[in-house]
C-alpha cells in the first residue's frame, strides 16, 4: 500500500484510478477512502474476491466501479467506459451480491428490501436516464420500468424519483 500511496500522491489526482484491492501491506480499502479524500473523481477497484463486505466496503468507500481479475476485457472496459462517463459498475458477477439483503429504510422506519433489478434501475434513474432509456439498457418496456419504480416508491415511501435516489444513495445501495 505505501508504493500505491506515494504513486498517487507523486501524480496528483488524475481522471481515474484503476487499484487493487489485494495490497501486499495494507487495506485497498483505506486506499480508496484516502483518494477519495485527495480528490481523485473516479476508482475503480480490481479485485480477486466476490465476498459481499468487500464488494460493499469499496463502494462505501467510494469507489466507482468493482470489477473481478477474472472479468472478461469486455466487462472490464464496459465498467471503466461507464465510470468515465460518470456512472457507476459492479461487475455482473457481484451485482447480485451488491442487491441481496439490500436494506433501505422507508419513512415509517421499516427496513424495506430491494430486489437486483430494482437497484439496477434505480442506479439508471440516478445515472439521469428516461424511463424509455432504462428500458432500452434492460430489455424491458418503458411500462415495465414505470411498474419497477413504482414498487420501489412504495418501498421507500415516496414517488418522488430524487427523493428514491438520494434514500438510496444516503443506504449505499447506489453511489
Amino acid at each position: 500500500m505505501a508504493e500505491a500511496r506515494a504513486r498517487a500522491l507523486a501524480t496528483g489526482p488524475c481522471d481515474l484510478a484503476i487499484l487493487d484491492l489485494g495490497l501486499p501491506d495494507g487495506s485497498g480499502i483505506d486506499l480508496v477512502t484516502e483518494l477519495r479524500a485527495q480528490g481523485w473523481p473516479r476508482i475503480v477497484v480490481l479485485a480477486s474476491s466476490d465476498d459481499p463486505y468487500a464488494v460493499r466496503s469499496a463502494f462505501q468507500a467510494g469507489a466507482q466501479a468493482y470489477l473481478l481479475k477474472s472479468a472478461s476485457p469486455m466487462v472490464v472496459t464496459d465498467g471503466v467506459r461507464r465510470v468515465l462517463d460518470g456512472g457507476v459498475y459492479a461487475d455482473p458477477s457481484v451485482a447480485p451480491v451488491l442487491a441481496a439483503g439490500t436494506r433501505v429504510p422507508g419513512t415509517d422506519n421499516t427496513p424495506r428490501e430491494l430486489s437486483a433489478r430494482e437497484v439496477e434501475v434505480l442506479q439508471l434513474v440516478a445515472d439521469g436516464q428516461s424511463n424509455k432509456e432504462i428500458g432500452e439498457a434492460l430489455n424491458l418496456s418503458a411500462l415495465t420500468v414505470k411498474s419497477h419504480l413504482s414498487r420501489i416508491g412504495r418501498k421507500l415511501g415516496t414517488g418522488d424519483r430524487a427523493q428514491m435516489v438520494a434514500l438510496a444513495m444516503r443506504a449505499g445501495v447506489i453511489r
